[in-house]
Formats: C-alpha cells, sequence, structure tokens
C-alpha cells in the first residue's frame, strides 16, 4: 500500500531557539512534549494539514537505550545526529504498525520490533487526552546517517487541530522532502520497498516518487545547488535529507514577513529559499500552491 508523508524531523540542539526561528518565520509552534525516558528527547510540533514538523531535541538521556539487534533507538540515533551537526534527520511515513514492520521484514529493510508509544496530554482548554503511535523503523544500508519510519497514529482526533495549522506564513502544505545522493538510484529498490510505490520517476537532476502525500525526491548534490542554491549535507556516508518544500498560497506575502523578520532568504526557481546557516542545517523552500 503506498504511504504519503507523516513527518519530518528537524533535529536541533537548543529547541527554544528553534522554536524562535520557526516562529519568526512565520509558523505556529507547539509547547514543549518530552519522549519516554527510553529515548530521552523531547519535540516540538509544527502542524500542517496532514503532515507536520517535529523539531526534535535532547532532555535527559541516563536512560537512553542502545541500538540493539532488532531494537532501532530513536533517542541514540538523534544523540548521535546531533553529535555531528543540526539539521533534517528522519523522514516518517503514514503507517499501519505491525503489517509495515513485517513488510519491512520482507523486503529485506528492516528487521525491527515495532515501537508502541503513549502518553496522556492536554488540549487548550486544559482536558486530559491520550496519544498512541506505533512506529515501525526501515533501514537503508546507503544511508546510515538518516532514520527512515512509518507512524500510526492511534487518536489522530487527539493530535490535529485546524487551529494550530493557520499559519502566518501562508503554508498551507508540505509539498515534499529532498534528499541528496552522489547517485540516486541507489536508493530506487529502498525508496520503493518503504514508500509502497513501484513508478519511481527519473529525471536528470535525479529520482522521484508521488507519494498520495507529498514528494519525495533524491537529488545528486549538484542539482541540489542549482535547484535551491544552498550547500547540501555531506553525503559521504550516503543519502541525507536537505530540503523541505512548503506550499504557501501567497508566495510574495510570505516574503514580507520574512523580510520584517530579518531572515536571509533568496529567490531561486520561483522558490523562496532560506538557508541552512539560518534555518539550523535545513534548506527550507516556498513555493506557490
Amino acid at each position: 500500500m503506498p504511504r504519503g508523508l507523516d513527518h519530518i524531523a528537524h533535529a536541533a540542539r537548543d529547541l527554544d531557539a528553534a522554536a524562535d526561528f520557526y516562529r519568526r518565520a512565520g509558523f505556529v509552534v507547539s509547547a514543549r512534549n518530552r519522549h519516554p525516558p527510553v529515548w530521552g528527547t523531547q519535540n516540538l510540533i509544527v502542524q500542517l494539514p496532514g503532515c507536520y514538523i517535529e523539531i526534535l531535541g535532547l532532555a535527559d538521556m541516563s536512560a537512553t537505550a542502545p541500538h540493539g539487534t532488532r531494537y532501532f533507538s530513536f533517542g541514540a540515533f538523534a544523540r548521535d545526529f546531533l553529535a555531528r551537526g543540526e539539521g533534517l534527520a528522519m523522514l516518517a511515513l503514514q503507517g499501519r504498525g505491525a503489517p509495515d514492520a513485517a513488510e519491512f521484514r520482507d523486503g529485506n529493510i528492516g528487521d525491527f520490533e515495532l515501537f508502541e508509544l503513549a502518553r496522556e496530554g492536554k488540549r487548550p482548554d486544559g482536558t486530559a487526552v491520550k496519544f498512541a503511535f506505533s512506529l515501525a523503523f526501515a533501514r537503508d544500508p546507503q544511508s546510515p546517517d538518516t532514520g527512515f519510519f512509518t507512524c500510526l497514529n492511534h487518536h489522530p482526533e487527539n493530535f490535529w487541530n485546524p487551529a494550530f495549522q493557520n499559519h502566518p506564513n501562508g503554508t498551507s502544505a508540505v509539498a515534499g522532502v529532498v534528499l541528496v545522493a552522489d547517485n540516486p538510484s541507489d536508493h530506487h529498490i529502498f525508496l520503493s520497498a518503504f514508500t509502497g510505490e513501484r513508478d519511481l520517476q527519473a529525471t536528470s537532476s535525479g529520482i522521484t516518487v508521488k507519494t498520495p502525500r507529498g514528494e519525495i525526491q533524491v537529488m545528486t548534490p549538484a542539482a541540489f545547488q542549482d535547484h535551491f542554491g544552498t550547500t547540501p549535507p555531506t553525503v559521504q556516508n550516503g543519502a541525507r535529507l536537505a530540503a523541505l518544500r512548503f506550499a504557501v498560497r501567497d508566495l510574495g506575502a510570505a516574503q514580507e514577513l520574512f523580510s520584517r523578520a530579518n531572515l536571509a532568504v533568496q529567490e531561486r526557481m520561483g522558490r523562496v529559499i532560506i538557508g541552512p546557516d539560518t534555518a539550523l542545517g535545513a534548506t527550507l523552500a516556498f513555493e506557490p500552491n
């Protein structure tokens, strides 16, 4: 079954600074949430319809579990990623839970135990609600510095809130994510199995997967620099997440907001780009809806 984008983890060393950046860029940012001690991480959320950005940081890592033969340690991955630098760390697709884990095992892209995460939260009015997620992890052996998993949200009615999706910059959707790799075609088989999409498009820049919610592109570093005008992450260890593409209702209005916030931007191929020096190791691209 084809899987669309669910969320993207943007790892940051200072969550307060990351929240300040995203708010200056015109996004509504959630309150801070803490993950279980076995992860030792914490996050902030930027919601868009059906997809969100998880601004991910470290908390108390004293009880963080290590990676195991069949255990993917979310916390250890985040810790090791941030030891190397900030940026886009993990890509999560829409999930089904145990069936995804079985499919990934059968497809030889990961034999990890399903991770069940549950916690209690509160609505803005103080009402207690439950959150629960099932995570099925996959692995691209040629991309050890990028995390991949699917996420099944058991209580979506408690998570999604249209009020949190009305962003001052006019962003209406995540249009896609962009990875960079020396040879994009090396990742064709993995991405096909991970997304459930068999029809990947080859282009002069790399490959593109059109999912039910958003695109996944893999470009060479040179093509990425041509398209976005920014320096991508290094790829000596394989494919890396490099850019988020946002669809906005009024690109000119978004650009005015960035200017008032004194954010350095550039225009490139019909997009307004905030580069990694400003966006905490990521490239954020805003394009017409």
